[in-house]
């Protein structure tokens, strides 16, 4: 059997001078969503790159989604088989 299921994730940006601010959200199968976040900050010595900001920030934010989703995983694989899952995986 075959199933096709699609996850849509939307992401913001806010800029305040040398710093930017990503927002990650994930809308799951089932409806429910998930919210990531994560920050960049330019040195000083840098020189102005809009899009490298954009770019760590919003790996941040994903990395952050990402660690919320194998959390979200493991409970649910807890609660399933009754006792905490394998550790390497967290």
């Amino acid at each position: 059997m075959q199933t096709l299921v699609g996850w849509h994730i939307e992401m913001e940006f806010r800029e305040d001078g040398d710093r930017t601010r990503a927002a990650a959200m994930v809308r799951l199968g089932d409806g429910t969503e998930c919210r990531g976040h994560g920050n960049a900050n330019r040195h000083r010595s840098d020189q102005p790159q809009l899009m490298v900001g954009e770019e760590i920030a919003g790996a941040r934010a994903l990395m952050d989604l990402a660690s919320q989703l194998l959390q979200r995983a493991h409970e649910q694989i807890d609660d399933a088989a009754g006792r905490p899952s394998h550790e390497l995986l967290r």
